[in-house]
Parts: structure tokens; sequence; C-alpha cells
């Protein structure tokens, strides 16, 4: 112990850069900062929480600064000192990026989907809408859930869902997609596509409320995209099939687009190629309450808020969303209906069931 020596004062600076670098677990640096003063100096002064964060997440590049809100900037500034505020700045940014790669290794996997935005297509809206793909059930009520697309005398044309993630700043690992088996034709065929791609990134537009859909306009011109994935086989098989990232992808800005490549499946009735979707899941980690991002544009850069740094787990999205989503639907058929003079009745729901069934074989016989 009397020989004992701190080989940050025998290593020059290369080195200890060098060495700190291959840290690859956020705790670990957090340890190192904790041995002493002159080692936290280093980690601080240095930027290491960020540069550990941006070679995770490499999305965090386009990151302009960290705002701690709860900090009062004025005191800060008025102090007179541009040292005093750059160390202070160091500090916001080394707590925001220390907490932030702890709460991506630390919360739970957890179902990350806000809402559904568009689709590039649908068949029957709202019976086939993308809300659809939200419920996990095939069947709602007497009725088939999924989302169809057009269709289209070429296999090649591609689909493409956007949806809204439950934050806008998200860890997303894994999606998962079921197709829709249409068990109400005959074969009972599959309407999966080839292959899939997922794009995630931020709106170019206020989001203020839902968007309509099917969506009218290339969602290229709506959404900046700022990672796209590998394409990944999507198989002709009515389950719900895992695709997982090859590294988690942090989602600054909130939307996921799922692009479906390829069609297999023609439908007897037409001939036509088309593209059905039962079910979408989108697995990760949820960062808000504790960060907020602000998109800055036109430079697509954004400034990272540290609202908190309290372990708290985010609010799980209302079950009652989808349904939510279809009685908007149903309250935008109905007002259709009645401004062009139709009288809707009230539907019995107490009517003889064999006629219903009757009426919904109808619906769906080839």
């Amino acid at each position: 112990m009397e020989s004992r020596m701190d080989f940050f004062n025998w290593l020059d600076y290369d080195a200890l850069m060098k060495i700190l670098l291959c840290l690859d677990d956020p705790a670990d640096l957090v340890r190192v900062s904790s041995v002493s003063r002159s080692w936290r100096h280093f980690v601080v002064t240095n930027g290491l929480s960020r540069q550990l964060c941006i070679k995770m997440f490499p999305t965090l590049q386009r990151l302009d600064h960290v705002v701690e809100p709860s900090r009062c900037v004025k005191d800060i500034t008025e102090v007179g000192c541009s040292r005093f505020v750059e160390d202070e700045n160091l500090g916001v940014e080394h707590r925001a990026f220390a907490f932030l790669t702890r709460s991506c290794k630390t919360l739970p996997l957890r179902e990350c989907i806000g809402e559904a935005i568009s689709a590039s297509s649908t068949d029957n809206y709202p019976d086939e809408s993308v809300r659809n793909t939200l419920e996990p059930h095939e069947r709602v009520g007497r009725r088939p859930s999924y989302w169809s697309s057009k269709g289209q005398n070429k296999s090649a044309v591609p689909e493409t869902l956007v949806y809204k993630l439950a934050s806008d700043i998200c860890v997303v690992s894994e999606i998962n997609i079921k197709p829709f088996q249409a068990y109400f034709q005959w074969g009972s065929p599959i309407y999966s596509a080839k292959f899939v791609r997922f794009r995630c990134g931020h709106p170019n537009v206020p989001m203020d409320g839902p968007m309509s859909e099917p969506c009218d306009v290339c969602p290229a011109e709506k959404f900046t995209w700022t990672y796209t994935s590998p394409e990944f086989p999507m198989a002709q098989e009515n389950r719900l099939q895992n695709f997982k990232l090859p590294d988690p992808i942090l989602c600054i800005g909130g939307i996921l687009m799922i692009e479906l490549l390829g069609r297999v499946q023609k439908q007897t009735m037409d001939g036509l190629f088309y593209i059905c979707i039962s079910h979408v899941q989108v697995m990760g980690r949820t960062l808000s309450p504790a960060f907020g991002v602000e998109i800055l544009e036109p430079s697509g850069c954004f400034t990272l808020n540290a609202l908190s740094y309290e372990p708290t787990l985010p609010e799980k999205p209302s079950p009652n969303a989808y349904l939510q989503g279809r009685i908007r639907d149903l309250e935008q058929i109905l007002n259709l209906l009645r401004d062009q003079g139709v009288v809707v009745e009230e539907y019995d729901w107490n009517g003889d069931e064999e006629e219903v069934d009757d009426e919904f074989e109808e619906d769906f016989a080839l």
C-alpha cells in the first residue's frame, strides 16, 4: 500500500484515451469516474460518456447539444467565466450520457408502438385499415382484423406501413410481423411479402394529431430517415415472425416505417397481387419521461433534453387505443353518410346470430 500510485499520472494522454475508449460497458465508465476527482475530471472533460454513446448508437452523431431544463441557465451564464460555463456544460453531457447508456441497458423490453400513422395503400378503408395491425387477434367480434394493400398486376410493387412510437426517443431492437391468412377464401391463402426492411426517423411536418390514411403522398416527403436496416426474408406462414436488428437502434424522432418488398400471393377473384398484415409489434425500450428530443430543422440535428435522472418506468399505452381508433373510423363513416342524406339506423345487436353469420359469409365469399 505504501508504494501505491495513480497510473493516470504515469501515462500520457494518448495512452489513457486508448485504454478508456476500449471500455464498452457504461457501468465501467461510471466506476472509473468515481475513483477520484482527477479521474472524473479526465472522463468528463474528454467527453468519454458521449463517445461511448455514439459508439453504441451512431444516430447520436446528429446531436447538437444537451439541455437540463431543471437547471437555471441564467445563474450559470451570469457567473461571467467562460471556463466555468464550459465545465458545467461538460458535466451536463456526462450526466445525461451516463444515464442514457444505463437506461438503454437496464430498462425492460416492451412494445413501443404508440399509433399507426399511414399505409402506402389500403384496399377497403377503414375495414382494412393499418390500425388493424395493432390488434393482436385475427378476429375482432365476428370480423377478421387485418390491413390489406390495393391489388397490383406486378408482384414487385412494394408497400409501406408507418407507425409513431410511444416515445420520441426509443431503442428499437426487433420487429415482429404476422402475415394475414384469408381463411374465408378458397385454399386459405397467406398474403405475405417476400422481404421486409425497416427505417427509423423523424417527421418533417408537425404531427399534432392522427394523420389521415391511406397515405397519398410518398412518406419520403413527410419524414427524414436516419437509419435503414438490411432486408429480411419473410416466410409465407401465418405466424408472428421475428426480425431482429443487427444492433439495437436509437430512434430519434419516434417514427418507424416497415417496407414490404415483393408480393407472393394472387387473389383468385381478380388475379391481382396483394399484401395483407394481421399484426405488428415493435419491441424495444422507450426513454421517456427521462429524455425528450427537439428536432432542429432544416439541419436535421436535434437537442437532447435530460428531463429526469430518476429510473422510472414509462407509462404503458392505453389498452383501448385500438378500439378508440376503430370508433373514430366508424364515426367518420356515419358522418359521411349523414352528409349525403342517408338515414342511419341503430344496429340491433340482439338480432338472430344465424342471420349475422349469413351476412358475414356473403361479405367474404368469392
